[in-house]
Formats: structure tokens, C-alpha cells, sequence
């Protein structure tokens, strides 16, 4: 199950559980192949971990499929692995993992498992080891090593929309999760059993390597009924769209909220608090009106991943100004 948007916990493992990255050469080979997924668009990456004999990745499908991307990442890899270690045959098992993962409340527990793997592996001694390992993005997410493809932004601002306090609390939830052991939910796919298997979708041959994903859900009971039928035809009929009334009212709500004029929220301003007001605004017309992601993008003049990326940040950056969206938009929790 595949689409633009779509978080996926991708595992591949080393055939016969060998070993897959060898020399730092290789970790760095991989790392490379993996920035250019990340910097043309057709991943984002919000964690990663490389292990001797198997790696996660924790990222959203960008614009084009995933096991398109997957292809070309590991088929790469393992070419290149092979010319530099003389070895010929397959390096990884032919399945790769591919769990669709249900955003809230998985996204932050899988970001915390994925980089606290080197550690429950014995690769790092501590936790002040771990935030040295160059091989994950937890050294990025503390702000100790800087690469442009990892998406912090998306992890931290859930946190706090200040780095400093964001990457101490992000600190901190790591810390608490150190002591929890291997979690059986992260490595096979959550619920899928429940909704009656998932099916394996087509091989994709290339050189030497054969791919399959082996595509599973993690989430709740009615995500996992939402993936499959969102999947099955016929689509579903879609919702009446928000009037322009609505739609004007939200905007100038939100903009008057945090203190900037219309024409910056709906224009290229690059300050931050119009930034900010834009993501609140991103999420009132997607959860509050009920409109596309692509709708929203056109009304605020942003990109579709941009909005994507935000909205789950909108909470946190609303209560920093004492606001509460759900006013904003006329609509209050019970």
C-alpha cells in the first residue's frame, strides 16, 4: 500500500542475517544513496539507523512510489557493496519491511525505537555514546551532526517551536524510552493481523537483487479498516467542499491571531511568525474544513509537503501563543 504522503517503517535485513555494512565506506555509500532519495523529493526522511546487519528508516513517500525508491536505494547499495568487497550472489533477504504506519500516536515511538537500536544492539556502550554514533539521525535530532536531507523540523517542533527546549525534551523522551526493551509492534507490523492478512505486492527484478515488500499496518483497529478501505475500490465519494465564506473567515481568523496581515499568510513572506501562522492556518482549513492538502497548499501558497510536514506541529505552536485552534475555526472539543 502505497501513496504520496504515506509514513512507512521500512527494515531490510542481510541475507542469512550477514553482515551488510562492513567498513565505514560503506555505511557512508549508503548514507549517500540515501541523501539523494531524500533531496530529489522522493522520500522524507525523519529517522534512521544503520546496523551491521540490517538498517530501519522511518519515512514518508514523496513523489514517486516507494518501491520505486527502495529499488533503486538497496539494488544500488548491493552492486556497489559487492565491486568493493570482491563477492558476488544476493547481499539482502528478498523482503524487505514496509509498515504503514498510523501518524499519532506512532510517529515520535517510532522515531525513539529506530534510533535507540544501535544502543539495545551493543553498537554504542550509553546513551552518551549513542548521541556521538555517526551511523543514525539521533546526532542530527540533537543538533551534533547537520544534514540537510533529514527532516528535524517535522520531530522537533512537536516537542517545542524553539530548537533548544525541542531538542532537550527530545532528549529527555529518548532517555525514557532507553530502559524499554524491544517492542514486537515496531518489527512486525502492528494490526494487520487483525484486519486479515496484507497482500504481498509483485516482485521487482533488477541485476542480481530480487524486491519484495512485505507490506503490513501499524496503528489502531479503525486505521488499519481506513488503509484498506481507502485501498479498495470504489473510492470513496468525497466530502462537500468548505464555502468560500468559511474559508475567508478561517484565514482572516488565523491571521488576525497571530498578528499579520492576510496578504503575508496567503503570500511568500518568509518571516517566522508568518511561517507559523501559515502552519496554523494549514491545519485549520485540513482538519477543521475538511479540505485537501493540495487545496490548502494553493489558498496558502506553499508546497503539499510543506502542510503535510506542519500540521502535526500546529498544536504545539498554537498553545505557545495561548491560542486554541478549534475557536479559530468556530468548532470547540467536548
Amino acid at each position: 500500500m502505497d501513496a504520496p504522503g504515506v509514513l512507512h517503517h521500512v527494515m531490510a535485513r542481510g541475507i542469512e542475517r550477514r553482515r551488510i555494512f562492513r567498513t565505514d565506506r560503506d555505511r557512508q555509500d549508503f548514507v549517500e544513496r540515501l541523501k539523494a532519495l531524500g533531496s530529489a523529493g522522493f522520500v522524507t526522511v525523519y529517522a534512521w539507523a544503520l546496523l551491521p546487519n540490517h538498517l530501519h528508516l522511518l519515512v514518508r513517500t514523496g513523489t514517486r512510489p516507494l518501491a520505486r525508491s527502495m529499488r533503486s536505494l538497496l539494488t544500488g547499495y548491493a552492486g556497489a557493496f559487492n565491486r568493493r568487497h570482491r563477492r558476488i550472489g544476493h547481499l539482502f533477504q528478498n523482503r524487505y519491511k514496509s509498515v504503514v504506519v498510523e501518524e499519532e500516536p506512532y510517529f515520535l515511538e517510532l522515531v525513539r525505537y529506530l534510533h535507540l537500536n544501535p544502543l539495545r544492539a551493543g553498537i554504542v556502550p550509553d546513551l552518551d555514546a549513542l548521541a556521538r554514533y555517526p551511523w543514525s539521525g539521533h546526532a542530527v535530532l540533537l543538533g551534533r551532526s547537520a544534514v540537510g536531507w533529514q527532516d528535524t523540523r517535522a520531530v522537533l517542533c512537536r516537542f517545542s517551536p524553539r530548537p533548544g527546549p525541542a531538542r532537550a525534551a527530545y532528549r529527555a523522551f529518548v532517555v525514557e524510552g532507553a530502559g524499554r526493551g524491544r517492542r514486537s509492534e515496531f518489527q512486525g507490523g502492528g494490526l494487520v493481523r487483525s484486519a486479515g492478512g496484507w497482500h504481498a505486492v509483485a516482485a521487482l527484478r533488477r541485476g542480481r537483487e530480487g524486491w519484495l515488500a512485505d507490506e503490513r499496518i501499524l496503528g489502531s483497529g479503525a486505521f488499519v479498516q481506513a488503509v484498506m478501505r481507502e485501498t479498495a475500490p470504489p473510492p470513496l465519494p468525497a466530502k462537500p467542499p468548505a464555502t468560500p465564506e468559511q474559508i475567508a473567515r478561517v484565514l482572516t481568523r488565523c491571521a488576525s491571531a497571530w498578528g499579520v496581515s492576510l496578504a503575508e499568510l496567503t503570500g511568500r513572506s518568509r518571516r517566522r511568525v508568518v511561517a507559523h501562522a501559515r502552519t496554523g492556518a494549514a491545519w485549520l482549513l485540513v482538519q477543521g474544513l475538511g479540505l485537501s492538502i493540495a487545496r490548502a497548499a494553493q489558498l496558502l501558497n506553499i508546497s503539499p509537503t510543506v502542510i503535510r510536514e506542519g500540521v502535526p506541529c500546529a498544536e504545539v505552536l498554537a498553545r505557545a501563543r495561548g491560542l486554541h485552534l478549534l475557536d479559530l475555526v468556530g468548532v470547540r472539543k467536548r
